[in-house]
């Protein structure tokens, strides 16, 4: 990553900056330090004579865009095999190659879902690897059985513990769940995650279904809010979305399954929902050539099919609506088709404040991140095209994103 010059000048480009206000033509951002420190309309006002200018050549501006679920430690398309096959210092290995590729992406800041450890937080925020800017969850909490048990049927070994893939902690019971919350806490992760429902990727559950009791639940909550944290939910069904938000869950995943009951559920608790639809997208064209079971491929598009009316749904009923992507493996390059998909139903602007704005709020950075507005932090990425009217840019991300600042450091420029 490359070192941030005291005042850096962006000129003459069109911004957006993401709060679904209309763009700003011919904008100038003034950057100094890590912060931005001016935007205008034309030109800026007086600059240090040593400043760096950047002609934009009327390109669009952005801010860093933010994937609220990703699993950097999903290396594999199959994950239920990963942690069989790897060794854990392989999984770590190719986990940063994930964090460097969702970078490229254009995401300067990326909310883990479960998998990976502080320590790939720590190792970002000391500049010792390219990634974006991590909030970790440690290890899921999951019931026997349940979403993120990964044993087979016929398997009857106690999951190990590693820090790396996609390892989730098996905790039955109120005491269990509390001292497994406790646990991830005391390892300092950002928030924790629950297993609340069945999984498509994994091998003993259906997607309908609920898991974890109401006390369970309101055991991982009453820890996570005790040390100032929240809880992010996995769930796809009514009873299960019900139950988090009952228990006090801030944050639905996926929810592909909800109904008007649940969503006005999410609504009226003034919790989010994180729609991730291009993983089913991707697992359904390219699972099965990558070694994802038959099964859970059947069960991918039970959910694929049910993905866009939840979100019409959600939408309908204003719930707060989020954005992830849950890629696995090699479909990781996907990261941008989640706004194409996601403007079917928000439209193009709704997907990209979905992606800045509203992920920034539900992570809790919404006074650094998420939006240029003066003081915050300078996460910029410059797009050669205009996505408000073709959405799909963002899937080029190679040749299209010409520039990515974060935290002021210029990560990349091809301008």
């Amino acid at each position: 990553m490359g070192n941030a010059s005291k005042t850096l000048v962006l000129k003459n480009t069109n911004l957006i900056d993401g709060t679904g206000a209309d763009p700003i033509p011919i904008a100038t951002v003034v950057v100094e330090g890590e912060r931005i420190k001016e935007i205008s309309s034309g030109t800026a006002g007086q600059l240090p004579s040593d400043a760096q200018v950047i002609d934009c050549r009327q390109q669009t501006l952005l801010p860093g865009l933010i994937d609220a679920h990703v699993h950097m430690g999903a290396v594999d398309a199959n994950i239920m095999d990963q942690q069989r096959v790897y060794f854990p210092s392989m999984l770590v290995i190719r986990t940063l190659e994930v964090m460097k590729e969702t970078l490229d992406q254009g995401f300067t800041t990326a909310r883990d879902a479960g998998g990976i450890d502080p320590g790939f937080r720590q190792a970002v925020a000391l500049g010792l690897v390219p990634s974006p800017r991590l909030f970790v969850a440690g290890q899921p909490l999951t019931q026997t059985g349940g979403h993120g048990d990964f044993r087979l049927p016929t398997e009857f070994y106690t999951l190990p513990k590693i820090s790396a893939g996609v390892a989730t902690a098996i905790c039955d019971g109120v005491s269990a769940v509390r001292k497994g919350a406790r646990e991830q806490l005391r390892q300092g992760v950002d928030h924790i995650k629950v297993m609340a429902g069945g999984g498509a990727m994994s091998p003993s559950d259906e997607i309908d279904t609920s898991q974890y009791s109401l006390e369970e639940l309101r055991a991982a909550v009453f820890e996570a809010e005790s040390a100032g944290k929240y809880v992010m939910a996995h769930c796809y069904s009514d009873r299960s979305i019900i139950h988090s938000i009952e228990s006090g869950i801030r944050s639905i995943e996926h929810g592909n399954l909800l109904t008007e009951r649940s969503a006005q559920a999410i609504s009226d608790a003034g919790a989010y929902l994180v729609p991730t639809i291009v993983t089913y997208e991707m697992i359904s064209r390219m699972g099965r050539d990558m070694g994802v079971p038959e099964n859970n491929v059947r069960k991918i598009n039970e959910a694929r099919e049910r993905a866009l009316e939840a979100l019409d749904i959600a939408h309908r009923l204003k719930v707060k609506i989020a954005s992830g992507s849950d890629l696995l493996g090699p479909m990781q390059v996907y990261k941008g088709t989640e706004l194409e998909l996601k403007a079917r139903v928000l439209g193009n602007m709704g997907a990209i404040v979905s992606t800045t704005k509203t992920n920034a709020e539900l992570i809790r950075r919404d006074k650094d991140l998420g939006t240029l507005e003066e003081g915050k932090l300078a996460d910029l990425i410059l797009i050669d095209g205009d996505p408000l009217q073709d959405i799909t840019v963002f899937q080029k991300y190679q040749e299209k994103i010409t520039l990515i600042i974060q935290g002021g450091h210029i990560y990349k420029n091809s301008l």
